[in-house]
This record gives C-alpha cells, sequence and structure tokens, in this order.
C-alpha cells in the first residue's frame, strides 16, 4: 500500500469509531504510532522504577566517594607528620611533668610555709603571720592561698619577695599592699596574698 493511500484513510477515519478489540484492521501507521508510543511509556516507567533509585543511590555513592577522599587525605597527611607530633607530644609530656613536680602536694603545703618563713627571717624581716586560708578546688588543680604580713626595710622585703619567686614550687602574689611602718620612715608593712596549688589527679590518686 502506498504512502498516498495510507494517508488518505487516516484523513477519512472517523476517530469515534476506533476500538481497541478492533486495532488489527487500523491504518498501519496507526498501529506503527501506538506501538512507539506504547513502547515509550513502558520505557519511560521502567527508567522511572528502576534508573530512578539507582541514579539516586549512585549520587550517594559519589558523595561518599568525595567524603572517603578527603578523609584518606587528611589521615594521610597526619600518618607523614606522625613522627614529628610524636616528639612533640613527648616535648610537651615533659613540661608537663615538670610543672607538676613544681606544685606541692596537700602534705607538702606546710614545708612551703616554712620555706617562706625561712626565705622570711634570712632577709631580717619580722613575721606578723603566714596564714593560710580554705582551699578552693577548680577544674584541674586545688588552690591553697594564704596570708602573709611581714615587717621591714624597702630592700630586704623587696629581697623577700624574690625569695618567695624563686623557690621550687609555684606560688603566686596577689594584693600587695605597702604601708609605712614606725617613725623612723624606713620600715614599710607588707600585706599579701600569696597562693600555691596543687595537681588534682595527683591528689586523688594518693588518696
Amino acid at each position: 500500500m502506498s504512502l498516498k493511500a495510507e494517508m488518505r484513510r487516516l484523513r477519512e477515519l472517523d476517530w469515534r469509531e476506533l476500538d481497541i478489540k478492533e486495532a488489527g484492521i487500523w491504518p498501519w501507521s496507526l498501529q506503527l504510532v501506538l506501538c512507539l508510543l506504547l513502547l515509550g511509556i513502558t520505557f519511560a516507567g521502567m527508567h522511572w522504577y528502576l534508573a530512578g533509585p539507582a541514579k539516586e543511590e549512585l549520587e550517594q555513592v559519589r558523595s561518599q566517594e568525595a567524603q572517603l577522599i578527603r578523609d584518606y587525605r587528611s589521615k594521610a597527611a597526619q600518618a607523614a607528620n606522625l613522627e614529628a607530633m610524636r616528639e612533640q607530644m613527648g616535648v610537651l609530656e615533659a613540661r608537663m611533668d615538670t610543672l607538676r613536680e613544681m606544685l606541692p602536694s596537700g602534705a607538702e603545703v606546710p614545708a612551703l610555709i616554712d620555706n617562706i618563713t625561712e626565705t622570711a627571717l634570712e632577709n631580717q624581716l619580722a613575721i606578723d603571720y603566714i596564714r593560710l586560708r580554705g582551699t578552693a578546688a577548680r577544674e584541674h588543680y586545688v588552690e591553697q592561698p594564704f596570708d602573709i604580713q611581714v615587717r621591714g626595710d624597702y630592700h630586704r622585703i623587696a629581697s623577700f619577695l624574690a625569695g618567695v619567686a624563686g623557690l621550687p614550687r609555684i606560688v603566686t602574689l596577689h594584693d600587695m599592699t605597702l604601708t609605712p611602718e614606725g617613725s623612723n620612715g624606713q620600715d614599710l608593712r607588707l600585706s599579701m596574698l600569696a597562693r600555691t596549688y596543687s595537681y588534682r589527679q595527683r591528689e586523688e590518686g594518693g588518696s
């Protein structure tokens, strides 16, 4: 059958009288169009049902791949610097050990008070009092404050303060006040708050 005749059949076709049961006698061009349309719908449905989830899963895998590559590069850089990091950690731990040794334990605080007293006497100062206050617990250490009041001339007080700062245990000095003492104009009274510190982990481990 020629193409002209087929086109004429399509023009003369009454679309309202088409019956799916008689599809076998429809014009072949109409049958071809319907087959192509049905095939297209079938492929679209298969793509939506099968390829859609697979595509979404592929995107997730690609995203995970990018994250894994970043993690690998980060860990590779850490591995390359591992030896240097270990050396730095060793240096830091040694410094921490040194600083911890400078912190007196609770049992060593009386000996520290004795050292401060000896320092004051060596500088020929009169001691009014060295009086402990209550301890204050911090996150990593215990703070032990105590009040100090001594009397003497300016140079001896300065030497005393330098001696306290040079003690092998850590002592910090706060709220220092100097007031004239006596009538000669040379003696002074030094009042101050001092603090020392104990490392909490060592305290708890030793108890």
